[in-house]
């Protein structure tokens, strides 16, 4: 399917899901629904880096957060002028992706001559630097964080948290879109071979630090377009609620479940453990959604390495060798010699 008739066939079912959550006559379907579309853009912008070039990133809330702060820092920047606040939340979401993609580039040129173990610790470095920096931000509120007020109601949605499920919808659509044209384009085939092996890659005349450095900045710019609208989702950000650890330890758990090798993975693991973890919250307690990740993600390396995508793959392949291994052996027997010493009639 080619780029264009998959964006519409993502449209129709993003309206159908919307249409759903409407029916369902309920805001918490659409409070729940926000956050399991939000790690559907991280899982899907981790996958990018992660999955397809293979450099394991812990800085997921770093990115996130950058997003999230850059739209307070405008949030505050009218308010303490008295302008209108005229500042949709797409325009928002574009703002907090540049800033994002900018510091992905620079992060990523920083950081990305390191390999294995020794990158992913840098990126985890990257978030603690950037939060320490935000703490004793004052104008964000800093370590005391930032209260956005947003409208109750907008027109012609009404519910505000039907407008913000619409808009992080159509930028998980956007992500998926994003994440297939990558793959399927020159772009996935040169992160493919920095992921099979960087050596060989850089021997064949791959441009692998040029490559890397562009998934780095569409991997941070999505990631921080997941995060511009989340300030007014929860009302109140603070450091730790944007700096949480569930975010870097999500993001890399849903596409490892769902399978890293193709863009479908993180959305199955951001559906199916995201939507997990939110019936866990209202059934049981929020503090047990890492144990679920922890034993998911243990249970799927042992039993599923590949993840889900990985293990219908392999199910699907042994069927069809099990069904072309049966209509070989069928046509390849040696025909039966009769008594007057002729084959028979092949069947017709």
């Amino acid at each position: 399917m080619r780029t264009v008739p998959f964006l519409i066939a993502c449209l129709v079912v993003g309206a159908a899901v919307f249409a759903a959550a409407i029916a369902g006559g309920n805001d918490y379907i659409f409070f729940a629904g926000y956050v399991v579309l939000q790690y559907v853009v991280l899982s899907t912008a981790w996958n990018i880096l992660g999955g397809y070039c293979g450099y394991v990133n812990f800085g997921t809330a770093a990115f996130f957060a950058i997003g999230a702060y850059s739209t307070v820092a405008i949030y505050k920047l009218i308010d303490n002028n008295e302008f209108p606040h005229v500042v949709p939340i797409p325009v928002l979401m574009l703002i907090g992706g540049i800033v994002s993609g900018i510091i992905g580039l620079g992060m990523g040129y920083l950081t990305l001559r390191l390999r294995g173990a020794f990158f992913a610790i840098a990126t985890l470095a990257l978030a603690v630097v950037l939060e320490t920096l935000i703490v004793n931000w004052d104008f964000v509120g800093g370590s005391r964080g930032a209260y956005i007020i947003r409208p109750e109601t907008i027109a012609p949605f009404g519910s505000y948290i039907r407008y913000l499920f619409l808009v992080m919808l159509l930028l998980a659509i956007g992500a998926l879109v994003i994440a297939r044209l990558i793959e399927r384009s020159r772009l996935g085939l040169g992160l493919a071979t920095i992921r099979d092996d960087e050596l060989a890659a850089e021997a064949a005349g791959v441009p692998t630090l040029r490559l890397k450095l562009i998934a780095t900045t569409i991997s941070g710019a999505l990631m921080g377009m997941a995060g511009a609208s989340f300030p007014y989702y929860i009302g109140y950000l603070q450091p730790d609620s944007t700096f949480a650890l569930d975010y870097a330890v999500n993001s890399i758990a849903m596409p490892l479940i769902g399978g890293t090798s193709t863009w479908m993975g993180p959305l199955i693991g951001a559906v199916l453990l995201g939507s997990l973890q939110q019936l866990i919250i209202v059934t049981i307690s929020s503090a047990v959604n890492l144990l679920l990740v922890g034993v998911l993600l243990v249970g799927f390396v042992i039993v599923a390495p590949n993840g889900i995508v990985g293990l219908v793959h392999k199910y699907l392949q042994h069927k069809g060798d099990d069904f072309v291994g049966r209509r070989h052996i069928g046509l390849e027997a040696p025909a039966t010699v009769s008594a007057e010493g002729s084959a028979p009639e092949s069947p017709s």
